[in-house]
């Protein structure tokens, strides 16, 4: 690559003179080199020589007249065995296909732009290579055809770039799941269209961002993993993320199995990180469902257990605060059972109101409840049916709770009627706290079948006679 004909510059200049005629080469109006300046043949051989491109050229007569480096790694043709040849017939190209390879080369000379042409050329151990080549017409000082320059890869390298080209555009543009390119300092360079949509903006706006923009919920895992694959590198893994998105129609809490790659140049001696490459897909459907399955196959499982141990319970209220106690488990907080006594509820068994335990019955019950109108529980009594309540943000929690006489750390409530032999019998009112997501109507559900149970024992309980205060059959 660094050998030519000459001394390195193109036979349109010349080997002594420049364009206009210096003996440098150098152009009119600009001074000449000084001291310890790279000469004009020298720079020339050492920007061939870093070329990643196989590099050769030729005169107008066909004669090659460069030659570098990466010419010799493809063929095996030294620059010295190369250079001054006239052509490739008869040790680069077979004599055979030698005129129509020159023929196609040096076409280009007398046209405008480049042409691509496939080569099957000879290496210099005898083997033959497939090579791409683009080529294009040099001219001289003065506009007159003056040669040909050739640049060639092996096909399979080429390929191989074309395929790389094409699926990063693939990935950009059509790919189902989301791809980001994320920079060292943790923002968005690259969006793709579907990764520009799960962030609910456009591929341009998002760029730059920080995450926490976008990220409601969730952001500090999502740069925690990214900083771990910058200093680490990629996670064996994929990793399932739960964010919470900020949109227009408001906050959406998404789930995405991302993967992560690390980025670092091609170009570089050492490996320097340009950031990460993040692709993930929108998993929430799938997670949601699969919870949805696991909470109904845990609940009947608490229901079955619940039954069975009941079973084994002389006393019937025990029976009811065993069947409440299962139900309590990754339900609730707190469990309040209220029954019907005349105009008014008596608090009949409960769950501590200051720490975890069990629902057991009421010492010294009997008083009448003193609920305000509206009360949930009451709502429940007179509906017939479930019902559901939240303290309001703009509420404290202590306050909500204690106006309706529940554990002060009470937030939502879940009041389901107590319904047997065509009877309110009462309420049983399952609490949360701050730390649980409000009761929703799969939970309503739930809630009602174990008020159906827990009602079948209460009845028991009265019809036998046992109810303290007034709530025994009496009290019906």
């Amino acid at each position: 690559m660094s050998a030519s004909r000459s001394s390195g510059t193109t036979d349109a200049l010349g080997p002594e003179e420049g364009p206009e005629g210096r003996p440098d080469g150098t152009p009119d109006g600009v001074p000449e080199a000084g001291p310890g300046a790279v000469p004009g043949s020298e720079l020339l051989a050492a920007l061939l020589d870093g070329m990643d491109a196989a590099l050769c050229a030729f005169d107008a007569d066909g004669t090659v007249t460069h030659w570098n480096r990466e010419a010799e790694r493809i063929l095996g043709w030294s620059a010295q065995e190369a250079v001054g040849r006239p052509g490739f017939a008869g040790w680069a190209v077979r004599r055979a296909d030698a005129d129509e390879v020159q023929a196609r080369l040096m076409a280009v000379m007398d046209g405008p732009g480049r042409q691509v042409h496939e080569f099957a050329l000879l290496r210099k151990d005898g083997g033959r290579v497939l090579v791409r080549t683009q080529s294009a017409g040099v001219r001289g000082a003065c506009g007159k055809p003056a040669g040909v320059y050739c640049a060639f890869s092996e096909v399979h390298a080429q390929i191989d770039l074309e395929r790389a080209i094409a699926l990063s555009e693939a990935l950009f543009e059509d790919a189902s799941w989301g791809v980001v390119l994320v920079d060292v300092d943790l923002r968005p360079t690259v969006v793709n269209a579907h990764a520009a949509r799960a962030l609910g903006g456009g591929r341009t706006t998002l760029l730059g961002r920080p995450l926490g923009e976008l990220i409601v919920q969730g952001v500090e895992d999502l740069e925690g993993a990214l900083q771990h694959v910058l200093a680490a590198g990629a996670p064996p893994a994929p990793a399932e993320l739960w964010v919470t998105l900020r949109t227009a129609e408001g906050n959406r809490r998404r789930c995405w199995r991302s993967g992560f790659l690390r980025l670092a140049s091609p170009l570089a001696e050492e490996p320097v990180p340009l950031g990460v490459g993040w692709l993930f897909q929108d998993i929430t459907d799938t997670k949601v469902a699969a919870q949805d399955a696991d909470r109904v196959r845990f609940r009947s499982n608490q229901l079955h257990r619940a039954s069975r141990s009941a079973a084994e319970c002389e006393d019937p209220m025990e029976a009811a605060t065993t069947s409440l106690d299962y139900a309590l488990a990754g339900f609730a907080d707190h469990a309040l059972v209220d029954l019907v006594a005349g105009e008014r509820l008596v608090r009949a068994a409960a769950t501590p109101s200051d720490a975890p335990g069990p629902c057991l019955p009421v010492a010294g019950g009997g008083i009448p409840l003193r609920y305000a109108t509206g009360h949930p529980a009451l709502q429940a009594v007179d509906r017939t049916g479930s019902v559901r309540a939240t303290a309001g943000a703009e509420r404290a929690a202590g306050e909500w709770a204690a106006e309706r006489q529940w554990p002060g750390d009470s937030v939502h409530a879940l009041c389901a009627v107590l319904r047997s032999r065509g009877r309110t019998l009462g309420v049983v009112t399952f609490l949360r706290s701050a730390n649980r997501a409000a009761f929703e109507r799969p939970d309503a559900v739930y809630a009602e079948s174990v008020a159906d149970r827990v009602a079948a024992s209460v009845d028991l309980y009265r019809t036998l006679g046992e109810g303290p205060g007034g709530i025994g059959p009496s009290g019906g």
